[in-house]
């Protein structure tokens, strides 16, 4: 069994792999706060739901953070709770993917795993859209080379500014409307948000792939993917899981080592 764990900055998902297969994940929400042991009492939690007990004892923990306070709580769960030191993405890890970054180290650990998982699944040019708490846009190369993207405030962060900076808005459920002209403040709300940002999403595709001139691949990920990309032109799939596929391919690298 491997425990594949993703911290980012809104959410942590947490996934066990028997071989390649992801048998169970989970999503909770990302507390810099948390103790090592508050985050193994709800391990020990979502573990029972599913028919499993702590202690369990994997052959390995691969973790991808983007928090710097929970490196430290996260390399303690594991070495606490499973007995292991784990896999840390980050500088002198082997990820199999050039990087390409003027400064490698600036690039979000969250970032390299799913351009290694995207590439794994393509073997072509792929552009990564990851809907998180910003969401990012990460080219590779169709020789496997992770270049760069772009980053841009996330749907949650913009729905957040419009509301903290217009004074009669309000915060609205964040869906599809029936209508790009809304007749209620909801309903405008909405269309400027979903379709307002899958213009961003895909105007953003279609530049990095006319300044790259390759065909490329573009796979979507992340709390928000299911939202964005049935009204995308340029979103070709789907993989909310994509991370935790980067994470177990990462492992099994340096395992090799």
């Amino acid at each position: 069994m491997l425990v594949t764990i993703d911290v980012g900055n809104s959410h942590t998902v947490i996934g066990l792999y028997e071989g390649d297969r992801l048998t169970h994940h989970w999503r909770i929400s990302t507390n810099p706060d948390r103790t090592t042991d508050e985050h193994g009492v709800m391990l020990n939690a979502l573990l029972q739901a599913a028919g499993m007990q702590m202690p369990i004892k994997p052959e390995g923990v691969a973790v991808a953070c983007v928090v710097p306070p929970l490196n430290q709580t996260i390399e303690m769960l594991a070495e606490r709770y499973f007995h292991c030191s784990p896999l840390v993405v980050g500088p002198g890890i082997k990820t199999g993917m050039p990087i390409l970054y003027e400064n490698p180290k600036e690039v979000g650990a969250d970032r390299i795993v799913n351009a290694v998982a995207a590439f794994e699944r393509y073997a072509s040019a792929c552009i990564v859209v990851d809907f998180g708490t910003a969401t990012t846009f990460d080219y590779v190369t169709g020789r496997g080379e992770y270049v760069g993207g772009a980053i841009a405030p996330g749907l949650g962060i913009s729905m957040n500014a419009l509301v903290q900076h217009a004074a009669k808005l309000y915060r609205v459920e964040l869906a599809r409307p029936r209508d790009v002209v809304g007749r209620t403040t909801v309903g405008a709300i909405q269309s400027g948000l979903v379709f307002g940002y899958t213009a961003l999403v895909d105007g953003l595709v279609a530049r990095i792939v006319r300044e790259r001139g390759e065909k490329t691949r573009v796979i979507a990920t992340g709390g928000m993917a299911e939202l964005i990309a049935p009204e995308s032109d340029t979103i070709e799939d789907v993989d909310e899981v994509l991370t935790l596929k980067g994470l177990r391919l990462i492992f099994d690298r340096n395992r090799r080592l």
